[in-house]
């Protein structure tokens, strides 16, 4: 089992920059995949970026690739994503979750995650 909090979300301008961060809590956070997601049209949620459980592997969607950035620190439970650049489009609730099925990789679809944080806010004002 493993608790999730987000944390770091706001109101910035378009462009500026935001970083959210989540803390997990439990034991083997090295063994999951990660992934931040958010809510789109027409879906529950979409993935955003997905870091595979030893920080190797990186996955992005297209439209924050070269924008955003995952990277994770299993001693310290952390999982953070900088947003850079970001767009009102880029608005939303942003959900931290863990995969504990050791995929390796960081699959891109909610349904194979197993733990999942409340959400923190993010508002771009254009």
């Amino acid at each position: 089992q493993v608790q999730l909090v987000e944390s770091g979300g706001g109101l910035v301008q378009a462009v500026g920059p935001l970083r959210l961060s989540c803390a997990a809590s439990g034991r083997a956070f090295g063994r999951y995949d990660m992934g931040w997601f958010r809510p789109a049209p027409g879906k529950e949620r979409e993935f955003v970026a997905t870091i595979a459980c030893s920080g190797g592997s990186t996955r992005y969607a297209g439209s924050v690739r070269e924008r955003f950035t995952i990277s994770r620190d299993n001693a310290q439970k952390l999982v953070n994503l900088q947003m850079n650049s970001l767009k009102p489009e880029d608005a939303g609730v942003y959900y931290c979750a863990a995969d504990k099925d050791l995929k390796g990789y960081g699959s891109r679809w909610p349904a194979d995650y197993n733990y999942w944080g409340q959400g923190t806010q993010v508002t771009v004002s254009s």
